[in-house]
């Protein structure tokens, strides 16, 4: 009996790029000097790696504990599930589904998580909590990462 060897194949190519501290310094001031700037009310912002762990956090005076955890959920949830969480909200709405059925209790479908992508490859997630206004977390999560420059 012979047997053919075939041998295994990587499922995920590891990237060979990776967010700087340059990047996220950029982020981070680019954002919250919009967000001095224009919000009425304390913005809490973060930044995670592919896998989710925080790179950077800031927030302004006064922001309640609910707005800090939420934008680290919504740079978590970009980051791992390659999208940006207000888009995955919107994919479950229209298959009929919840954020309980994920499996993953920092999961959430909130707008303002912001994915970070560089040729094709994921390097992160942008949260941005605390702006009030549709899509308006989400939008200066955009600021961030124009000011990355990738």
């Amino acid at each position: 009996m012979t047997t053919h060897y075939e041998p295994s194949r990587p499922c995920m190519a590891i990237s060979e790029h990776h967010l700087t501290y340059e990047q996220v310094q950029a982020a981070m001031d680019a954002m919250m000097k919009q967000a001095q700037a224009t919000s009425e009310t304390p913005v809490c912002l973060a930044i995670v790696d592919a896998s989710g762990n925080m790179e950077a956090f800031a927030k302004m005076d006064h922001a309640r504990v609910f707005t800090r955890r939420h934008a680290v959920r919504k740079a978590y949830s970009a980051a791992i599930l390659g999208i940006n969480s207000g888009d995955w909200g919107a994919n479950m709405k229209n298959i009929g589904q919840s954020v309980s059925e994920n499996g993953d209790p920092m999961v959430t479908y909130e707008q303002g998580g912001v994915v970070i992508i560089k040729d094709g490859a994921i390097l992160g997630g942008i949260g941005v909590g605390g702006i009030r206004g549709h899509n308006a977390d989400e939008e200066l999560g955009k600021v961030g990462l124009a000011a990355m420059g990738l």
